[in-house]
């Protein structure tokens, strides 16, 4: 990488972003605001993975799926929504904004340089939001059929017969199901023990049990030793290690993400890069060069887009807040939700119940079996865990603090907001207990579960919280 790198005419920023996903837009934006003059270099389309190969196509096609349309009514309504939400965020809407929007290539080209294809910066701040990509298996024989990824699959023009997906995480359970529901013969294939591996043991067993309702064929438990060409049909026959062997006219690889780094020559950057080759940052966001730091998916934090946004907008705070190092904010996910969106959805929040057991932490579960909104939706699956702790001198008092939750529900993304409020401030659990609930609601099942902090409710009390507790056991 060692091209000539010559001094750009047009001056050096006071900030460099590269990257134009999530991340990135947050940290230009945060840049703009402060009056800085931002430079934004991304060599891919304004509004990175979220916007093309994410969320966005992602819930649309869950979406259209939910409401059984046909695939190809999804597939155009797909690119009608990402076109419209693109253009929100395009070149010019940043311009207008304030931003210097460069299009190209950035690498580093020193201790806080960077060249950009071909010109050198330097820039009083740099943060990089170069986003991450697709992680695919060493499956023998993968390399020698034509896969789907998440950068691929929202391009399809005609639905699968049938499709395969590695990977039984929140992208693979998702797009499995959305699949599924538009009439694809669907087969999942996931190495752990259980689908959606890191969340609570009974949010994986009821997915897996709806999943397996609605058709979709679970391979879980297993590794898939070899992947090849279906004969002549064109399609791909997958073969696991339980001597199971099924053919699929698609294959979908989803078994997780990797830092975007390569380009960026980090070690000519000096930035250190961890174990599994993403960007180690501090808890302030910063990197191993004082002045660059890191935002988003690039550091392997938690994933989402709303996290990218806060961690852009959060490193531009603190490297250029007027109260010096003292002043600056570290990046805390105790209070930032994550969703699953199946359905139901898969939502949670801060501690899980095995995290919590070592502080002590307790336990509130209400089973939509005996929540009346479920009774009357006819949705029963579902449930409220709350998980919560002694608070520092005071013990359980007032229900003690809020650790965490999860909440498998239809509308559970939306739910699991009114908790993480509840870290957020701080406040006793018995807030949630006090606050009057709308009847009859899905949220009122946060209201019951609270309330067994305190009493027997419906035969249920809080318990000690217990690691590795089965999901088979009634809580």
């Amino acid at each position: 990488m060692g091209s000539i790198c010559v001094p750009r005419t047009a001056g050096d920023p006071d900030l460099a972003v590269i990257g134009g996903g999530a991340a990135g837009l947050a940290a230009a934006r945060a840049g703009a605001r402060r009056g800085l003059r931002t430079i934004l270099v991304s060599d891919s389309p304004l509004g990175g993975d979220c916007t093309f190969t994410g969320c966005v196509p992602s819930k649309t096609l869950i979406e259209a799926a939910a409401r059984r349309l046909p695939f190809e009514v999804a597939a155009a309504r797909i690119r009608e929504v990402v076109a419209g939400i693109a253009a929100s965020e395009d070149a010019t809407v940043l311009r207008s904004e304030g931003v210097e929007v460069t299009e190209g290539s950035a690498r580093f080209a020193g201790r806080g340089q960077i060249c950009v294809d071909g010109h050198r910066l330097e820039a009083s701040r740099i943060v990089i939001a170069t986003g991450s990509e697709p992680a695919v298996p060493q499956v023998p024989g993968l390399e020698r059929v034509a896969y789907l990824t998440n950068e691929t699959v929202f391009d399809l023009d005609r639905l699968p017969g049938s499709i395969g997906v590695l990977g039984g995480g929140p992208i693979g359970c998702e797009l499995s199901q959305a699949f599924a529901r538009l009439g694809a013969e669907v087969h999942v294939f996931e190495a752990a023990s259980r689908l959606l591996p890191r969340e609570e043991t009974e949010a994986s067993r009821v997915i897996g049990e709806v999943l397996a309702a609605e058709g979709i064929d679970l391979h879980v438990g297993v590794e898939v030793t070899e992947v090849g060409r279906a004969g002549r049909s064109g399609g791909v026959r997958v073969e696991c290690s339980d001597g199971s062997r099924v053919e699929v006219d698609a294959l979908l690889v989803a078994t997780g993400r990797r830092a975007r780094t390569a380009s960026l020559d980090p070690d000519a950057g000096g930035i250190a890069l961890d174990g599994r080759g993403f960007v180690r940052t501090d808890r302030f966001l910063e990197t191993s060069v004082p002045g660059v730091y890191a935002a988003g998916d690039v550091t392997g934090g938690p994933g989402s887009t709303h996290s990218a946004d806060e961690m852009g907008r959060l490193a531009v705070g603190n490297a250029f807040g007027r109260a010096g190092r003292l002043g600056r904010r570290a990046f805390d996910t105790a209070a930032v939700p994550w969703v699953t969106f199946c359905d139901p959805e898969v939502a949670r929040v801060g501690m899980s119940e095995q995290q919590a057991a070592a502080a002590g932490g307790r336990v509130a579960f209400v089973p939509f079996s005996e929540l009346d909104r479920a009774i009357i939706a006819g949705r029963t699956e579902g449930f409220v865990k709350l998980v919560v702790g002694p608070r520092a001198g005071l013990g359980n008092a007032g229900g003690g603090r809020v650790l965490g939750a999860t909440i498998v529900a239809p509308r559970a993304g939306e739910m699991i907001h009114e908790v993480a409020l509840a870290i957020r401030t701080g406040m006793f659990a018995g807030r949630l207990a006090q606050t009057v609930h709308a009847y009859p609601t899905w949220s009122s099942a946060i209201r019951q579960a609270a309330a067994q902090l305190f009493m027997e409710l419906d035969g249920r009390a809080a318990r000690p919280a217990e690691p590795g507790r089965p999901s088979r056991r009634s809580p």
